[in-house]
């Protein structure tokens, strides 16, 4: 009786460790290299509707696959944002008639979660939902369109006066900063085409620390009838208040909008780069 014991409890060693090295076979880490392309939008104080006014995005992208759930990635993008009130129905915005454009020029590294098992090259695990976020670093500058015709870079006029030495309500008003960073959140489906060429639907959001994507954020600092700070130039108070309907102290930017977001969606081709031994499937 002990020697029939002693052989099942072999047996079932040997069965435990058999699927267990079946298992490290399965999936060998590996690089991607991808390409994204789709179209990108901001959300702020003048948009507050999803996929407004959207405009062309792409990025490379190299990922590390750690395992069947884990993924490193980095990411470099460029995207596009614009929002425009001179032509909009809403008439409190159409009278405020701010307008911007900005290109956006992105770094992050990112940690992607997903939900099943993926495994290209296995026909088991050939997609998955998933989910990343991360960090990122981005550059942007906003414009807007002079009597001119002209896009004149919008933060060095300081047309909420910042950098003036005037006191506002809320103090004197620093300039802000081009550069900035930002929290990415988002998700998609990956789709194993084959072992070396997978296809990823993403949506992505990005939560920043400013309020001025649109260059916009306070209160209205002079016009109709008020004084302008000394230090605005004469351009600098145009682009301010555009349509010259406003008041020092009148709402310029939505209080309760602290911060801005911009957001992508897109597809990505996505290739395995690296030649390593073939796992081995069930």
């Amino acid at each position: 009786m002990k020697r029939f014991n002693l052989k099942i409890i072999l047996l079932s060693v040997t069965i435990l460790l058999s699927l267990f090295t079946i298992k490290a076979q399965q999936f060998k880490p590996n690089t991607e290299f991808g390409v994204l392309l789709g179209s990108s939008y901001y959300l702020g104080d003048l948009n507050t509707n999803h996929f407004n006014q959207p405009l062309a995005a792409g990025g490379l992208i190299i990922r590390k696959n750690i395992d069947e759930r884990f993924v490193y990635k980095a990411e470099v993008m460029y995207l596009n944002l614009k929002s425009d009130e001179r032509q909009s129905d809403d008439t409190i915005a159409f009278n405020r008639g701010l307008h911007f454009k900005a290109p956006v020029y992105e770094l992050s590294g990112q940690l992607e979660f997903n939900f099943l098992p993926y495994q290209p090259g296995n026909p088991l695990y050939t997609w998955t939902p998933f989910v990343y976020t991360g960090i990122s670093l981005f550059y942007y500058n906003p414009k807007a369109e002079n009597k001119n015709g002209d896009w004149i870079a919008l933060q060095e006029l300081g047309t909420e006066g910042q950098g003036t030495t005037t006191t506002f309500s809320d103090g004197t008003r620093d300039n802000y900063s081009l550069i900035q960073f930002a929290i990415p959140m988002g998700g998609g489906i990956k789709i194993a085409v084959n072992e070396s060429f997978n296809i990823i639907l993403e949506y992505g959001a990005r939560k920043t620390f400013t309020d001025y994507l649109d260059d916009v954020s306070t209160t209205f600092v002079g016009g109709n009838g008020t004084t302008y700070p000394i230090e605005m130039s004469v351009e600098a108070q145009e682009m301010s208040d555009p349509r010259g309907t406003h008041m020092l102290g009148d709402q310029r930017g939505n209080p309760n909008n602290k911060k801005d977001w911009y957001s992508f969606a897109g597809i990505t081709l996505s290739f395995k780069l690296s030649n390593e031994p073939k796992g081995c499937y069930p």
